[in-house]
């Protein structure tokens, strides 16, 4: 297998996690969880990063023993051959954390940096189209009246590991990979019977809009501007303790031609996890 076996930082999907309210592990334990979670399109913040082919994104996540930090890997790896360059492995170190436990604007939060390496094109520094990014995700589980509605936010800062590079200074379109984005999200936690199971659980609504500030990851000379906005629905189906199936259907408004110029988007999310 092309690059050795995909061991698995996040969806960053894993944003949406931190809009519960969150329950740490005991202090001196290893947890984790370990991920394959294949989608039809892949969509990353607008961009259609493998025009319109399915994907499939492993990963593993580990919480370091109950201290706050933890470590993130995930790859995205295209369905279609046409893609290996495209073939993209995200590092993740993160701290997470809560403040105001006790107040109505108790906050959840996730500071992280995160490196994007994309191997095949990473062999000399001017042909390497490798990012970095530091985030800050904010959650406030107890703000709004009604409960399972929670509103997040995001903080981006991305740029490129070598400036002289086709995401940076080298880019044909005068554009740059450097730069900020804001994203604004709104979960709600629809407590559900299901008509398959008869068994209580949640259905996960997910709403955000994105405010790109001029950063085009692939180099892309974007606006400054509001540049889409994402809804869909997901659910956990729990196999057993430490298994959960989430299948999830997701449709994008894209608002900015600058960041992707085909159409709107929808796309099938099927996740299997293990905890551990």
């Amino acid at each position: 297998m092309k690059k050795g076996i995909l061991l698995g930082t996040v969806i960053f999907l894993a944003l949406v996690s931190l809009s519960y309210a969150q329950q740490e592990p005991p202090k001196g334990e290893l947890h984790g969880s370990v991920d394959l979670t294949f989608t039809s399109k892949y969509v990353w913040r607008g961009f259609d990063i493998y025009d319109d082919k399915s994907a499939i994104h492993p990963s593993i996540d580990l919480d370091l023993f109950g201290t706050g930090f933890g470590v993130n890997v995930t790859a995205h790896r295209a369905n279609s051959g046409e893609f290996e360059n495209g073939e993209r492995w995200d590092y993740m170190l993160y701290y997470y954390g809560s403040l105001f436990n006790e107040e109505p604007y108790a906050t959840n939060y996730r500071l992280a940096y995160v490196y994007y390496n994309y191997p095949d094109m990473s062999a000399h520094k001017t042909t390497s189209i490798d990012l970095q990014e530091l985030q800050a995700v904010l959650a406030w589980p107890k703000l709004l009246p009604v409960k399972g509605l929670v509103p997040a936010y995001v903080l981006v800062k991305l740029w490129p590991t070598n400036s002289g590079t086709m995401v940076g200074a080298r880019s044909p379109s005068g554009g740059t990979a450097s730069g900020f984005a804001h994203i604004i999200m709104l979960d709600y936690a629809l407590p559900i019977i299901c008509p398959f199971t008869n068994i209580e659980r949640n259905l996960n609504l997910h709403t955000e809009a994105v405010y790109n500030d001029g950063v085009g990851p692939n180099g892309a000379n974007v606006d400054h501007d509001w540049s889409n906005a994402v809804f869909g629905v997901s659910t956990n189906f729990e196999i057993t303790e430490n298994i959960v199936f989430t299948p999830g259907i997701f449709h994008q408004i894209t608002m900015d031609k600058s960041v992707n110029d085909d159409k709107d988007e929808t796309w099938v999310s099927l996740g299997l996890k293990y905890k551990f």
